[in-house]
């Protein structure tokens, strides 16, 4: 994303730039606003934090830390900053990314688990485990977002332009591609595969609770907004270290990268649309109708079906959507 010899990013950088800011200013306010009232919810209206409730608060978090480094990010693409100052404006970004994604993960787990093993689900309701995972995730993710401390330029730069080489070596890229993304998807698919799989075999409930569609749409929001910038990354990779030469297609990548980072950021209105207003924390504990009639724009579209089911729900205390699976074999 930087001139290069006789390959000049200017007019690539100008136009990603362009649509950055097109598509980042609507979803800073949505997200915000979205994210904000999720939040709420959570915290003040809810009786019983559960294991789910838990995941549920560090993604919003997560996502509202993504939103607010949004501006600074748009700022400092475009204006030069000392190299270390640069390095404290894109971890967090990387980190809330990636945090962001991993709890997306366990919330999937937890519902797979729920539904495929319903009475041990329900036993293992307790928010202790969740607060630990999501301290660890938190942690990990820091630390691994250490390179972008070590390795920056002394010079002044532009930020999310001009990272240093040793954050572009193939190791750490190989790594982050693994664990980062290949390693959740894989996680997400097998998850998703198995609870689909088990409500087929119950098609009247799937039909009333409308569960199948929501995991399809959760898995297919996953695959679109992260599959693009990992496969930019790859790329971006393959122009640091020199596989990929050609002026043309550097541009194109260097403007696909941009682009699909913008786009992976859409994301955080999409968690707080399919994981928060189909919950049954919004629906038997939240008192969601106080909420619709203060914003009659947030009811949800599932609303409808979603509260009809949690009394018959396995896991009790779980606010995973999901219809009667009582009878699943484990």
């Amino acid at each position: 994303m930087t001139s290069s010899e006789n390959c000049s990013f200017t007019d690539i950088d100008r136009l990603a730039w362009a649509v950055q800011l097109g598509m980042s200013i609507p979803t800073f306010i949505l997200g915000l606003i979205l994210n904000s009232l999720a939040l709420i919810v959570l915290c003040c209206f809810s009786r019983k934090q559960t294991k789910t409730s838990v995941y549920m608060i560090n993604l919003v978090l997560a996502d509202i830390l993504l939103l607010l480094s949004l501006p600074p990010k748009l700022y400092y693409s475009v204006n030069k900053v000392p190299g270390l100052l640069c390095s404290f404006i894109q971890a967090p970004y990387f980190v809330n990314t990636y945090t962001s994604i991993f709890i997306i993960v366990c919330i999937t787990v937890d519902r797979y688990i729920c539904i495929r093993h319903p009475f041990e689900g329900r036993a293992n309701q307790s928010p202790r485990w969740a607060v630990l995972i999501c301290c660890f995730i938190w942690a990990v993710a820091w630390i691994c977002s250490s390179p972008i401390y070590v390795f920056h330029k002394k010079e002044s730069i532009k930020c999310f332009h001009n990272m240093s080489e040793q954050t572009w070596s193939v190791p750490y890229i190989v790594s982050v591609e693994i664990f980062g993304f290949l390693m959740p998807l894989a996680v997400m698919l097998f998850c998703s595969a198995q609870t689909i799989w088990i409500l087929l075999n119950h098609k009247k409930n799937v039909e009333e609770s409308g569960s199948l569609r929501v995991i399809v749409i959760n898995l297919v929001v996953f695959l679109v907004c992260f599959t693009p910038v990992h496969l930019g990354i790859c790329l971006q990779c393959l122009v640091r270290q020199h596989v990929i030469v050609g002026c043309r297609m550097k541009q194109t990548i260097s403007l696909f990268l941009q682009v699909s980072m913008t786009f992976a950021n859409l994301n955080c209105c999409l968690d707080a649309i399919f994981y928060y207003f189909a919950a049954k924390e919004f629906c038997k504990r939240a008192h969601l109708k106080r909420v619709i009639e203060l914003c009659p724009v947030f009811k949800p579209c599932a609303l409808r079906w979603t509260c009809q089911q949690w009394d018959n729900a396995p896991c009790q205390d779980t606010d995973s959507v999901m219809p009667d699976m009582t009878t699943t074999a484990s």
